[in-house]
């Protein structure tokens, strides 16, 4: 069992409508040497892929793939949500809806940063119905980029997004898949 996996079942809290609540560790307080040692796991997952690009939407999935181009050695590129004024308009867009909040939104990237010389990672910390992933590749799909593998710390296996991207052939690694939970009880999936 990796570390993740441990602290999921140590401190994970499963809340009403399949919310797990991680935000001890995870995407509100951050246990460090955890987003390191996943940043590695993701580099030896991908590591003979020519990566150029380490992509992620905010805010959850930053210091994930900051670990992970760290490993890399290459730029992360996240996908702001929203429209800022500092952005301007030279920007490719995709809507992504929100399983956690209820609603939809739309991510972009400024166009100088995903161009079609890019060979991408996509890192982010939740997978349930693969709404973010679906934005990105949408968002790749528009520089001309390309889609080398997807990296999730956290999949919902019980929920579709998995076997949607896994369906579409794409390199999908999970650090830790989660089958089914329930207050007071979360099941891991076995590694193969």
């Amino acid at each position: 069992m990796n570390a993740l996996e441990t602290m999921i079942l140590d401190k994970g809290l499963v809340l009403e409508g399949g919310i797990l609540k991680v935000d001890m560790f995870l995407n509100h307080q951050i246990e460090p040497k955890l987003i390191m040692a996943m940043g590695r796991d993701f580099h030896e997952h991908f590591k003979d892929k020519p990566i150029t690009k380490v992509l992620t939407v905010e805010a959850s999935g930053i210091p994930i793939a900051m670990a992970t181009a760290l490993e890399f050695d290459v730029p992360v590129v996240f996908a702001k949500k929203g429209r800022h004024k500092n952005v301007g308009n030279d920007v490719y867009t995709s809507q992504v809806y929100s399983y956690t909040k209820g609603e939809s939104y739309e991510i972009n990237i400024l166009k100088k940063y995903l161009t079609a010389d890019d060979r991408v990672l996509f890192v982010d910390d939740f997978l349930a119905n693969g709404a973010a992933a679906k934005g990105i590749i949408d968002i790749i799909g528009q520089a001309g980029a390309s889609l080398l593998g997807i990296g999730i710390a956290i999949e919902k296996g019980f929920q579709d997004g998995g076997a949607l991207l896994r369906g579409m052939g794409v390199d999908l690694y999970s650090l830790a898949i989660i089958d089914r939970m329930e207050p007071g009880k979360i099941t891991l999936r076995e590694h193969d």
